[in-house]
């Protein structure tokens, strides 16, 4: 380790369980020296493994519906309190599609299940930010991260609603990284992850095939959730106080690639069989 965050406090909201990416991220700044809290459902607290975590690497729990106002602005003020002050970090790792649950396709889907979609997957990310900056919570040159997928920018099958909410997503990012930049010097990005297998990617019909293509497609292959914590380090770091209102991919080179040798070839014996 590097002690990269020796000195640095921050928010992990959306860890669950030794799959998910906000797991391995905590798991990161912890050992590079930082120290944090951790929000999640009362649901999720209590069908995940957060309890784990969180004595592991000497963090408080504090349960949150990051859809409600409410409930961040309580995260945020008993983060201070237990921190000892404004934060350096925040990670927003949280997603969910009732219509992907239930199998309701685009073009038959659920007007509700898709409100929902946006306002737990994208407008609590704007709500996270929102309630940080009038709180006025982040030290400067603090970094704010929320996670997303290429299907923000591109049709992929299956993913629904959730490609909708993370081009939401990805906007707040511009939209509010300008603000918070030029009044807080506080720098908002987006990282745009390879597909990984996390408790809830398990659930999706087809990831197996998925992330089989992405990996022959990409140059580098797929990037793991530890890799992709990795990379969240170095956003938090003071190695990227220059970074703002980006969308990072973090996939092996798959955002760039229209056709790689490995896929041509699988594709080639498709057809002769």
């Amino acid at each position: 380790m590097y002690n990269l965050l020796k000195g640095k406090k921050g928010i992990i909201f959306g860890a669950l369980d030794d799959k998910s990416m906000a797991w391995k991220v905590a798991e990161h700044a912890h050992a590079e020296g930082a120290k944090f809290t951790l929000s999640n459902t009362q649901v999720a607290i209590r069908y995940g493994t957060l309890d784990e975590l969180a004595e592991k690497c000497n963090a408080e729990i504090i349960p949150a519906d990051a859809t409600s106002i409410e409930d961040i602005e309580n995260v945020i003020k008993k983060s201070m309190e237990i921190l000892g002050g404004k934060v350096d970090f925040i990670l927003h790792s949280i997603g969910m599609s009732i219509n992907v649950r239930k199998k309701r396709t685009y073009d038959d889907i659920d007007y509700g299940f898709m409100m929902k979609t946006l306002d737990i997957s994208a407008i609590s990310f704007h709500k996270v930010i929102k309630t940080a900056y009038q709180l006025d919570a982040m030290n400067e040159w603090g970094s704010i991260v929320g996670l997303s997928y290429i299907a923000a920018q591109r049709t992929l099958f299956r993913y629904n609603d959730m490609a909708d909410a993370k081009a939401m997503l990805e906007s707040i990012a511009r939209s509010f990284g300008y603000i918070y930049g030029r009044d807080k010097k506080v720098r908002i990005n987006t990282i745009s992850q390879s597909p990984t297998l996390t408790t809830a990617g398990k659930g999706v019909k087809g990831i197996g095939d998925l992330l089989d293509f992405t990996e022959r497609m990409s140059p580098l292959g797929n990037a793991t959730a530890d890799e992709l914590a990795q990379y969240c380090i170095t956003l938090f770091s003071d190695l990227t106080r220059k970074v703002t209102m980006q969308n990072l991919f973090h996939d092996g080179g798959f955002s760039n690639m229209g056709m790689s040798e490995r896929a041509m070839h699988q594709y080639s014996k498709g057809i002769d069989d």
